[in-house]
Formats: structure tokens, sequence, C-alpha cells
């Protein structure tokens, strides 16, 4: 195994290979597959399609085919989490202060407040994809961040296995897709300094955490978080900090894990009832493994 890491949107990116001589192309094809969404789907770019299409609400618009498989990856995710994962918070999550990058949110000067966006008279089910045909309504606002982030790792790993017929595994932000029959060995962390990394093995399929210690920032001296309950349009309050779950695909992973810190204690008992092995971070560190999640010890 060869790999190679950087940072790119504003997270760690790494690629590996099996085959060493693959690994400067398969850097080549993430990081054309992270330019190409990052143009399609960020909400923190004005010349990006997402933003074109958030500020102009309740008109149809012509999206390319990136972007229209990022929506409907969005509200599949929707769909199956019964709108625990919700597409259309970007107003709300603006309105909290996450409305630049985090790192430059971070940054800013000590805000006196915040305030809350108005509640819309529309929700996820009301955003209609046909095609290249997108139409969000008016009150509503793409936040396609969590299901984006996943699906580019999914779609970069794919990419890199056809060019180069290498086994191949893209972590992007700790969203990992792996294809290709390959065995490999993760350090699991809650945060970029934690000392005390957790060994994890994967093969073909995806991995991601979804966590409340990660991009946080401070607004009025009260520290917020970018993963919210739909049903409050609030960061979650949920007893898990950390949620990891391994599922086919990086994106399917991604989507059960954000929904679990959402809804909360009743999280163990959807993801066994979904076959979906996880290992959930309580507030005070102690760990619950469901569906087979084979415990640290035991590995």
């Amino acid at each position: 195994m060869t790999a190679v890491s950087w940072r790119d949107w504003s997270c760690d990116v790494t690629v590996a290979v099996t085959d060493a001589t693959a690994l400067s192309r398969a850097r080549g094809v993430v990081e054309r597959e992270l330019r190409a969404m990052d143009a399609a789907a960020s909400r923190f770019r004005a010349d990006s399609e997402l933003t074109q299409v958030n500020t102009a609400p309740g008109r149809l618009h012509h999206v390319s085919p990136l972007l229209a498989e990022a929506v409907a990856a969005a509200l599949r995710a929707a769909e199956l989490t019964d709108g625990l994962v919700d597409p259309t918070l970007g107003r709300d999550i603006a309105a909290l202060g996450y409305d630049q990058d985090i790192e430059v949110v971070r940054r800013r000067p000590a805000r006196p407040g915040h305030t809350r966006a108005d509640r819309p008279s529309h929700g996820w089910r009301d955003v209609h994809l046909d095609g290249d045909l997108l139409l969000v309504p008016v009150g509503l606002a793409l936040d396609l961040g969590a299901t984006a982030k996943a699906l580019t790792a999914d779609r970069a790993a794919a990419a890199v296995n056809r060019l180069t017929g290498s086994p191949v595994l893209v972590s992007i932000g700790g969203d990992v897709a792996a294809v290709g029959e390959a065995e490999w060995e993760l350090l699991l962390s809650e945060r970029p300094d934690d000392h005390d990394p957790r060994p994890l093995t994967t093969y073909d399929g995806g991995i991601a955490t979804s966590s409340t210690l990660a991009r946080r920032w401070t607004v009025d001296g009260t520290e917020l978080h970018h993963l919210l309950d739909p049903r409050t349009r609030l960061p979650a309050v949920s007893p898990w900090r950390t949620v990891t779950v391994a599922a086919a695909t990086c994106l399917a992973a991604n989507t059960a894990s954000t929904a679990a810190v959402v809804l909360g204690h009743d999280a163990p008992a959807w993801l066994t009832a979904r076959g979906l092995p996880a290992r959930l971070v309580a507030r005070d560190g102690s760990v619950t493994r469901v569906g087979g999640w084979v415990s640290e010890a035991a590995a």
C-alpha cells in the first residue's frame, strides 16, 4: 500500500493504492473530483452552481449532471431517514453563522448573537428534480455538505479504480470509500488532534464518521456545531458526540451516521434494524457497538 495526503475542503484528504505506480494518477483523479464537486455544490462559492440555485429560489434551473447527482443523493438520504438528514437547511445553518468555509468562520471576531431563519412553509419533499431540471421552493436553500463529501469519496474511488485497475481507498475528512479487493487498516479518530486513535480494518465499501466535535464555532459565547436537527433547525442535542458507520458505500454510511447523531437515544435500535455495523461514542466517552461492529480489543 502506498498513500499520499493533503488538505482540501478544510479537511485531510488521503488516497491510497496497492499499486505504487498508480499513486500519482490516483491523486490527480481525486483532485479533479474535488474541484468538480466544489464548483457544482459548494455553498461558499459565489460562482458555484448551487449558489446560483440558492440565490434564485422558485425558478426552474438547468443544472449539470454532477449537481443533479448530488441533489438526488441528498434527497434520497432524506427519504431513507424520514427527513433526519435534510438537505434544505441551508438558510438555517447560514443564519447560525456557518455561512463561509469553517476556517474563516472560526477566525471571525466574536459576534453579538445569532438569528434563526424564518420557518419555511416548504420542506425537502417540495424540492423537484427531473433530469437536469431543479426547482427549490422560495424560502429554502440547499446545503449538500455531508452527502456531497461522501458522494465525492465514492466517485473518486470508483474513478481511480477504473483508470488504474488498482484497489484504492479514498478518505475525505474521515469519509472513506474503498474499491477493489484489498484489506485496509485505518486509524479511527474523533478529531485531527486525537492522540488515542483506534485501529480499524475495512474492505470494499464505505465508512463514515459524523461528529459534533469537529466543525464547531462560537457565537455570543455559545459553541455551535454543524449537525442540525431538522425538527428544531438548531445544532442537534445528542447523547452521541461521534458515530461511525460501515455500509456498502460511503454515501450510505454517511447518511446513517448523520441520522444516528440526530436521532439520539434511539440510534442503536435504528442502526441495528438496518443491519449497519456502527460505533457510537457518548458524550462521556463510553462506547456502544451495534450491528456486529468488532470491539477494538478483539480486533
